[in-house]
């Protein structure tokens, strides 16, 4: 983990674009993820993520050292029906969820991640979720990994399609 002191915020609407092209550059270089041919729906969805801090209860959050770029994103959903994936993760009550984190390539391994997940578990404690959901594919072993340690658990009924991705459900009880 790094010494360095990450601020994580509310991202300003001036940084929306800077963040969806900074997910665009981590999703297209995933090994075994969908490239921008494949699922282009997905890639618009990314490249206009501010979209989602537009709804109530939504936070797009950024970690970055004070005076420098942007280097971890995620957006936060303190309201489940906005979190628009497949399956039935939109229609849980008393549950929070994320998606959409990203840590850039240059940032890796500095435990950005980490951060912004504990900062989302902190967010759901204190709304007094009964849970927290999240979602994450065969392509991001890392993320998946980091999560299992911090307690998530599979979730099969959380699973869906995208597409022709299969993306897999997880649940942290708070």
């Amino acid at each position: 983990m790094s010494k360095l002191k990450y601020i994580i915020r509310k991202a300003k609407p001036n940084e929306f674009q800077e963040i969806g092209q900074l997910m665009v550059n981590v999703y297209s270089k995933l090994d075994g993820f969908p490239n921008k041919d494949e699922q282009p729906n997905y890639y618009k969805t990314l490249a206009n993520v501010g979209k989602f801090a537009l709804k109530p209860k939504v936070k797009l959050l950024v970690a970055k050292l004070p005076n420098a770029s942007i280097d971890g994103v995620v957006v936060y959903f303190g309201d489940m029906q906005f979190y628009g994936s497949g399956g039935i993760a939109p229609n849980q009550k008393n549950a929070a969820g994320f998606r959409l984190l990203a840590v850039s390539n240059k940032a890796r391994g500095k435990g950005i991640g980490k951060l912004l997940t504990n900062y989302c578990i902190e967010l759901a404690k204190n709304e007094l979720q009964k849970e927290l959901i999240i979602h994450s594919t065969k392509s991001m072993q890392i993320a998946w990994s980091m999560y299992e340690k911090l307690g998530f658990t599979r979730s099969p009924e959380l699973d869906f399609m995208q597409e022709e991705l299969q993306v897999f459900g997880f649940r942290l009880k708070l």
